[in-house]
């Protein structure tokens, strides 16, 4: 939409997601992501730390994507996170009776930072049979990544059966069992 301001924050979590069901059926996640800014002060030789920005976020789930669901499942307090969303700006009324105005970035991609970690990504299966991705109609079991594991339904896309130019696929037959000589 025109108008909005989309930003990108890495930072982290400052406690863990919270999700919670509204009363019209709806699930949110809500975190703050606190980012901060590091630098070298070669005066004193050590590392000094920039002022700390604390974001109040939220996440929705939706009918084609639980993401409020899975930032529940997979992020935790002190995760290092890389977030993009919309910058929104909310008015509520507080409990003393007093009219509030917050900050609060609408989130519509998250994923952990892998600068200094490692993540397993498990897609899951679409609700709608449009597939895991996108609606580009994934095969069932697809976890992602490019090998097929036996029992998951998916089919090895490097077997050659009924190939006569691919006789045993990729790797499976050595030089010597072809009849070549070796490289």
């Amino acid at each position: 939409m025109a108008g909005e301001t989309i930003i990108t924050i890495a930072g982290n979590l400052t406690r863990d997601p919270e999700l919670r069901t509204l009363n019209n059926g709806s699930t949110v996640a809500n975190f703050t992501i606190a980012a901060s800014e590091r630098r070298f002060n070669r005066d004193s030789n050590q590392w000094e730390d920039g002022d700390a920005l604390f974001l109040n976020c939220s996440a929705w789930d939706s009918p084609h994507a639980p993401l409020a669901s899975n930032i529940a499942n997979s992020l935790a307090k002190g995760m290092t996170v890389i977030a993009q969303g919309r910058l929104a700006q909310r008015s509520y009324q507080a409990q003393d009776g007093t009219q509030r105005t917050v900050v609060e970035l609408r989130v519509d991609q998250i994923g952990p930072s892998l600068r200094r970690a490692t993540a397993q990504v498990t897609r899951q299966q679409n609700s709608n049979g449009g597939g895991g991705f996108g609606g580009f109609g994934q095969p069932a079991g697809y976890t992602g990544g490019s090998t097929a594991s036996s029992g998951t339904g998916v089919s090895d896309p490097f077997t050659t059966s009924g190939d006569p130019w691919g006789a045993g696929g990729f790797g499976t037959t050595t030089a010597a069992d072809a009849g070549e000589p070796e490289f």
